[in-house]
């Protein structure tokens, strides 16, 4: 099996029992502020269609195996709808409403055209060979033909998926279209419709909402302390960013633990140790090995945890000394820390906008195939900074104006902009 998750949506960390009903509960809270009607909040709150299919794969032993896939679009007011496909074992259609009405909200804050959709297929991919993959991969895509299209719902990977299960996505649609049609997905190889500046695209998000957040506390970046949890694609590209922007990095983190160094560590030769060791910074030699724990209550000015989820929780909220955290991974700050941080005056840029700088690229990558017309690195960047940063302004008037948290600002905003579109479009009858 060579699936490698090259590109992962992020989306929240959900109540495992009902995720749906949990997504609920916080799109609850705009609601009064908004002061909805019953009948918007609860066409806001159903999907508009769910899709259950059975996938009959021909495994490679020739016995024929069925699968169960999924898709979800929960609104598609603004635009088509938008959303990953992951491949798991224990994907359900509950899991997929919840984080396709996540994306409804996080494509609305982040100012792109599209409406949410999430998509999943309940499998063990790493018990699939290649080819059951790819025989998997496209039969879930036939009986999705009249589902998909690039004005009507358009993939992505998550869990579990890559860009070369896009390809298949690609290619199987654009067979019975009797045409190529590379918008029908994104987060496909460059070679076939693939925007440049994908990859780093979260981490870059996550840096630029840093920098505007930093502004609105009048703190330059070159003379703040930053500590970022995790180093993977975000937390590598965010600490890289940070550091190229003159901010001194005391503090980084992977799964073998912590590393601090109170003059700075120099991110290129960290990556660059990691690079040659395996993934790992095990061992880095120019910083001092502490705990996760004490890598998150390090004196700082930026936090950005982008490792895992509920990282700060009343356990240890009361002990972290930054003045604003920017959440690069998905739930790091549970929901009953967020008082606390709050009551300690410390800023809080929710993963819903902050880690959205993926799907904003993904939106770029569609325009380039509409055009067939491809942009430099330079000016895909330039662009997404540009929207991250008007879209973080957006938030932090909404909470100005409530008097909320940029984390209820988020909610408010999303679901205000679909509410108002709705109600100028009006129900078709």
């Amino acid at each position: 099996m060579r699936t490698t998750g090259y590109y992962k949506e992020p989306g929240p960390k959900l109540n495992e029992e009902s995720p749906f009903k949990s997504m609920m509960e916080r799109f609850q809270f705009a609601a009064e502020i908004l002061e909805l009607d019953e009948g918007m909040f609860q066409y806001l709150a159903n999907p508009v269609k769910q899709i259950t299919v059975s996938i009959p794969v021909v495994m490679d032993s020739g016995d024929i195996q069925v699968f169960e896939g999924y898709r979800v679009i929960h609104d598609n007011v603004l635009g088509p709808s938008k959303g990953g496909i992951r491949f798991a074992p224990d994907v359900n259609i509950e899991e997929v409403k919840a984080l396709a009405s996540w994306m409804t909200w996080k494509c609305a804050i982040a100012n792109v055209p599209f409406g949410g959709a999430k998509g999943g297929v309940r499998c063990d991919p790493k018990k699939l060979s290649t080819s059951e993959l790819e025989r998997l991969t496209r039969r879930y895509t036939a009986n999705m033909l009249e589902v998909f299209g690039p004005d009507r719902d358009i993939p992505a990977p998550d869990m579990n998926t890559d860009e070369q299960i896009m390809a298949w996505i690609m290619d199987t649609y654009s067979m019975n279209a009797h045409k190529t049609e590379t918008a029908v997905v994104t987060g496909k190889p460059i070679i076939l419709g693939g925007s440049h500046g994908r990859k780093e695209a979260t981490g870059r998000g996550v840096v630029t909402v840093t920098l505007a957040a930093l502004n609105k506390l009048g703190l330059a970046p070159n003379k703040c302390r930053t500590v970022v949890q995790g180093f993977g694609n975000v937390g590598s590209v965010s600490a890289k960013l940070m550091y190229e922007q003159g901010a001194k990095v005391i503090g980084i983190s992977d799964i073998t633990g912590g590393y601090y160094n109170k003059n700075g560590i120099d991110i290129i030769d960290a990556i660059e140790f990691a690079k040659n060791n395996g993934n790992s910074l095990e061992g880095y030699p120019e910083a001092d090995k502490i705990t996760n724990e004490e890598l998150l209550q390090l004196d700082c000015d930026v936090l950005i945890p982008a490792a895992k989820e509920d990282q700060i929780s009343p356990r240890n909220a009361d002990k972290i000394n930054a003045r604003v955290i920017v959440e690069g991974a998905n739930g790091p700050v549970t929901a009953n820390a967020d008082a606390i941080l709050e009551g300690n005056d410390i800023m809080v840029v929710p993963d819903i906008l902050a880690n959205a700088g993926g799907v904003t690229v993904s939106y770029f990558e569609w325009v380039q195939d509409r055009q067939g017309y491809f942009w430099t690195e330079e000016r895909v960047n330039r662009r997404l900074n540009r929207m991250m940063r008007a879209a973080f302004d957006n938030l932090f008037n909404v909470k100005e104006e409530h008097n909320i948290t940029l984390r209820q600002a988020a909610y408010v905003f999303g679901i205000n902009k679909v509410a108002t579109t709705l109600r100028m479009r009006g129900i078709y009858a």
